[in-house]
């Protein structure tokens, strides 16, 4: 097939820091499946100054097309483009590529982030934005969301679109999982986290579980703003900075438990990364991956409150060799359907069941 990607949330250049690669990854995927695949990076230029991300000039860059708007895609976008029709398929991601999807005119389908949820019911986005998304979802052929619980959010805002909403997940790189896992609990017991250091992300709850614990390491990997009041929390605390990916998983397999109790994760593949690792990974309920995750099976779902996670800690400090093997045994096995091909091919054969009825 040859296909049109469209969105905001791909990155220009390989390198670039800022940009998630999930939908990079799928994209690649898919290529290396024989499909052609050009993309459109419809990028809002205000939002690219006020997020931080990379600026580029209008313009093609190989096969992604970069083009910028100071207000998103006023007057008649589908005159510019003649080859419309060359297409199989149109797949749109976030709230700016499914508005500029469907002022194509062509059927497409239409992927979930958390962003797109937060358009669709914030009072600061909802009044003009909200209407239009909406609008755009009415129009579109199918919907993916990047998660269950994304897909359980927008179906409870509108039932109607539940026979064509799907879930379409991330996966990992089947390289990084761990075949050789350490099933004895390191002393002191070794916790482990990694984000961005931003207030939804709670870093400072998983600190403050962790304080004064005997016999309790904790590593924090990451950086931001908050670093310096993080720091305070916990002088004992480890902290390493960002790590390049192999580090990470290097860190990763040295650990017992990540926890990351994440409000508003659209997905999150560090966790996917940890229990692919060995670690005995803890999220927050009904957030991120709360559908790959089953609580005291394969993982835990707690809520982002500090004594919670510290009641959990010693749970899982105190736990017997047998749970604790049962624990990464499940996650491992969950871990091994997750991976970039085989979440690449359920994306493309959703699409195509949806597209074909």
């Amino acid at each position: 097939m040859k296909i049109l990607f469209i969105t905001d949330l791909y990155p220009v250049k390989t390198d670039e820091i800022s940009t998630p690669k999930t939908l990079f990854n799928f994209v690649k995927d898919w290529e290396n499946f024989g499909h052609s695949i050009d993309i459109i990076k419809p990028n809002f230029i205000l939002n690219s100054f006020v997020r931080k991300k990379p600026f580029y000039k209008t313009g093609k860059y190989e096969n992604i097309l970069n083009l910028n708007y100071w207000m998103p895609f006023i007057g008649n976008i589908k005159k510019k483009f003649n080859n419309l029709n060359e297409y199989d398929l149109i797949i749109a991601h976030m709230p700016s590529g499914i508005l500029f999807a469907d002022k194509l005119g062509r059927p497409f389908v239409a992927g979930i982030h958390n962003s797109d949820i937060e358009v669709l019911t914030k009072p600061i986005y909802k009044f003009y934005f909200g209407r239009r998304l909406k609008k755009a979802l009415d129009n579109s052929k199918a919907i993916a969301c990047r998660s269950d619980v994304l897909k359980d959010k927008l179906l409870k805002l509108y039932p109607e679109y539940k026979e064509k909403t799907f879930t379409a997940p991330s996966g990992i790189n089947l390289e990084i999982i761990n075949n050789n896992i350490n099933f004895e609990i390191n002393e002191p017991l070794k916790i482990i986290t990694c984000a961005k250091f931003i207030k939804r992300k709670n870093i400072d709850k998983v600190i403050q579980a962790c304080k004064n614990l005997n016999k309790v390491e904790l590593t924090v990997i990451g950086d931001g703003k908050l670093r310096h009041k993080l720091e305070q929390i916990d002088k004992n605390v480890i902290f390493t900075g960002w790590l390049k990916p192999e580090e990470v998983y290097k860190k990763l397999r040295e650990s017992d438990v990540f926890i990351l109790p994440s409000k508003n994760e659209t997905f999150g593949m560090v966790y996917l990364e940890a229990m692919a690792s060995g670690c005995i990974t803890v999220c927050r309920k009904n957030d991120g991956i709360a559908g790959i995750i089953k609580n005291n099976e394969n993982g835990f779902l707690i809520e982002a409150d500090s004594q919670k996670i510290r009641e959990l800690i010693l749970y899982i400090k105190n736990a017997d060799t047998q749970n604790i093997k049962n624990l990464k045994m499940n996650s491992i096995n969950t871990i091994k359907n997750y991976t970039n091909e085989k979440c690449s091919q359920n994306y493309i054969n959703q699409i195509l069941k949806f597209c074909n009825d």
